[in-house]
């Protein structure tokens, strides 16, 4: 069982409450060690468990992972398709320990890409998990912000239409109720590993006043020790949301 922190000590600083993270750097770590990029991928599973055991330590709320964007579907078919099988094995290895550890679950994205047994294990593990109480997992699969975006936009049209909303009362939390994220804290901190210095399309609306964190180690190498780190980057930060500076 995942050990679950009680509570912060007094003076100690809660962690972020969301925290996103781009995995990357499954294909560059495998190539390092002259390693096929299963390996690579093998070896980020093992990683996003370590992650997940010490977000739920720490007392996060939740937590987003990038792990399948839109983009992904332009590389190799042989690639491609060792993702589709190793987010299968994944669902069919992980979904009893989630239900364990009280950890929920939402796949978040277009899943009509990937193969019916992928959707259909993809559902029932949201059922199965869906009143756990505990660290709720968000997992981004075929996802772009944009088509996150284009998709909240549609909803809302379709509602105008049929006289559910009115046009002139749409704002930023009506928009905010459609995405794919809705009913989530707010996202503190965006991790990205790999050295990139990009948000690659990942939750676009959500990051409006997330901080964001970059860091030169590759996912698979990945640690608590790390995320530890990342922690102490998010709270030496003063997080203003627009304002001024207390001190101007």
């Amino acid at each position: 069982m995942i050990e679950k922190k009680q509570g912060p000590l007094r003076g100690e600083k809660l962690p972020p409450q969301h925290i996103a993270i781009i995995m990357d750097g499954n294909g560059r770590w495998a190539k390092s060690k002259h390693l096929p990029s299963t390996s690579g991928h093998q070896k980020g599973v093992q990683s996003l468990r370590k992650i997940v055991k010490h977000c739920a330590k720490l007392g996060v709320n939740t937590l987003t992972l990038f792990a399948f964007s839109s983009e992904n579907l332009s590389r190799s078919n042989d690639e491609v398709g060792l993702l589709f099988k190793l987010f299968l094995s994944v669902l069919k290895s992980e979904t009893k320990k989630l239900k364990d550890n009280n950890i929920s679950l939402k796949i978040i994205g277009d899943l009509s890409v990937f193969p019916t047994e992928i959707q259909l294990l993809a559902n029932d593990a949201e059922r199965g998990l869906s009143k756990n109480t505990g660290l709720a997992i968000v997992v981004a699969a075929n996802y772009s912000g944009q088509w996150d975006i284009t998709e909240a936009t549609k909803k809302i049209a379709i509602k105008s239409i049929n006289g559910d909303i009115n046009p002139d009362n749409i704002d930023i939390n009506i928009f905010e109720e459609h995405t794919a994220l809705a009913g989530y804290p707010k996202v503190d901190l965006l991790i990205r590993t790999s050295g990139e210095l990009r948000i690659s399309n990942f939750i676009l609306w959500n990051l409006a006043y997330s901080e964001l964190y970059f860091c030169n180690t590759l996912w698979p190498d990945f640690d608590e020790h790390e995320l530890d780190i990342a922690i102490e980057s998010y709270h030496s930060r003063e997080r203003r949301f627009g304002g001024r500076n207390k001190e101007i």
